[in-house]
């Protein structure tokens, strides 16, 4: 199975000036992810304890070179937001929001695999690699390095 988060993660948190972007992206910090870059329309040039605050994922990763990003939006700018982060040239996505339709998703699951990008989600709890990086809402301080991989289905 492949790491899907590792040291090498650069990751951008698209709506890290929210809320539950601002909470998880710093926990993620918190457990060792190497937290580059935040992304909200009209609020760049601010930081969030000290990570910078672009207004285009294209600009975080030209700055950054940010090569995973977090989706932390409302369902209804979650479609544009993924879009945005494929286009900007992310290897990975990671989409915590629910409520996506199914037939954005149809459309963006098209458009992932005819760029070669991994897209996690929507509606998923994220990747952790534990003692590396975690990239989502998972409670990192319960798990352990080791040589076992987990994949689920969220339950939320």
């Amino acid at each position: 199975m492949a790491i899907l988060v590792d040291t090498e993660t650069r990751l951008v948190v698209q709506g890290l000036t929210g809320s539950e972007g601002r909470f998880h992206g710093l926990r993620n910090r918190e457990h060792g992810t190497r937290v580059v870059a935040g992304v909200t329309p009209g609020k760049g040039g601010q930081d969030v304890e000290g990570i910078p605050v672009f207004d285009i994922v294209a600009a975080a990763v030209a700055e950054t070179d940010a090569n995973t990003a977090m989706v932390f939006v409302p369902a209804p700018f979650a479609a544009d937001a993924m879009y945005e982060a494929i286009d900007a040239g992310v290897a990975t996505i990671v989409c915590i929001t629910e409520g996506v339709p199914a037939h954005e998703m149809l459309r963006i699951h098209a458009y992932v695999h005819a760029r070669g990008v991994r897209l996690i989600g929507p509606n998923c709890p994220g990747a952790l690699s534990p003692g590396k990086a975690n990239v989502g809402i998972i409670p990192a301080e319960i798990f352990t390095e080791g040589n076992i991989g987990l994949v689920s289905r969220s339950g939320t």
